[in-house]
């Protein structure tokens, strides 16, 4: 049993920006795992920080709690101007993940944001809510990742078929973004290889959305893909961050030697990517039951 103490420590340091980041995103993920009207409260108050990547975790995790009442504080971040493109454009995401047809209006606004990738996740966010009406309130199914996605994965299986749809750059947006979900589903050296094929496509966005794809998969693969796309400083650090995350997920020692390589990178996206990833790393080749540990660590701690 999780008592409302419990869930204020670990919150305190969410919103400390004296703690180290990585110490902040395990708190983050373990008030994901915890729910409640105190997770999402202590969440949300973390949007006035100054990284841009821990704010778009904290949209991220709200919008797989599933929770409807952070759909005002995602509104609000969606809103902002003065937020960073990858904030916004994860807030949308969010919304779309939520699932409360009550944001379609708003989403459809921000459709035409005069910033691409908040543009483009608020198109697909409007497409994830339809589809979820046409299938008239029946639950969707659980996939093997338990994530909340974009969009939901095609009923094609055949990995061959599935790559054409991905890379084919003249189809919408969302269908291209449901066959990288099968071809995630499907697993495989195959479709690791397929979806890297997608780092080199036109969108930004969808180039952001591989890298966290391969990151679920963890086949090594795509680690040398990754780590050109890492280093690629005329990329855009949306993209460079997703695969330094995936490196860090999928933790063999070349992803090691690319995120140190990139541990004092200029973008500071970028190089706090790495400092997460790097932790990351370390939990997936150590012997901790749980990345989200914020409750392990709270209950070492002599009072």
């Amino acid at each position: 049993m999780v008592t409302e103490q419990e869930v204020e420590a670990v919150g305190r340091t969410l919103a400390d920006p004296q703690q180290p980041l990585q110490a902040r995103f395990r708190a983050l993920f373990t008030l994901r795992g915890l729910g409640g009207p105190g997770a999402v409260a202590w969440i949300s108050r973390a949007f006035g920080d100054d990284s841009a990547l821990l704010k778009h975790e904290l949209a991220y995790c709200l919008g797989q709690m599933q929770d409807p009442r952070a759909i005002p504080v995602l509104l609000d971040v969606l809103r902002d101007t003065r937020q960073e493109p990858m904030v916004r454009h994860e807030a949308g995401e969010a919304l779309g993940a939520i699932g409360n047809p009550d944001v379609l209006e708003v989403l459809k606004q921000y459709s035409s944001d005069p910033v691409i990738e908040v543009a483009e996740t608020c198109q697909l966010a409007v497409q994830r809510l339809e589809w979820l009406q046409q299938r008239g309130g029946r639950p969707v199914p659980a996939g093997p990742y338990l994530s909340v996605d974009p969009a939901p994965p095609a009923e094609e299986r055949d990995v061959g078929r599935l790559r054409e749809v991905l890379l084919d750059e003249a189809r919408p947006l969302f269908d291209r973004y449901r066959a990288m979900f099968a071809l995630r589903d499907a697993g495989g050296e195959a479709a690791a290889l397929a979806l890297a094929e997608g780092l080199h496509c036109g969108s930004a966005l969808f180039r952001h959305e591989i890298g966290y794809v391969l990151g679920q998969l963890q086949h090594e693969a795509a680690v040398p893909q990754l780590t050109a796309a890492l280093a690629q400083q005329a990329e855009n650090p949306m993209v460079r961050h997703e695969c330094a995350e995936a490196l860090g997920a999928i933790a063999r020692p070349a992803c090691l030697a690319a995120l140190r390589a990139h541990a004092t990178d200029p973008e500071r996206v970028v190089r706090e990517s790495c400092e997460v990833a790097l932790d990351m790393y370390e939990y997936e080749t150590g012997s901790a039951f749980q990345y989200a540990d914020g409750l392990e660590q709270l209950r070492a701690t002599p009072s």
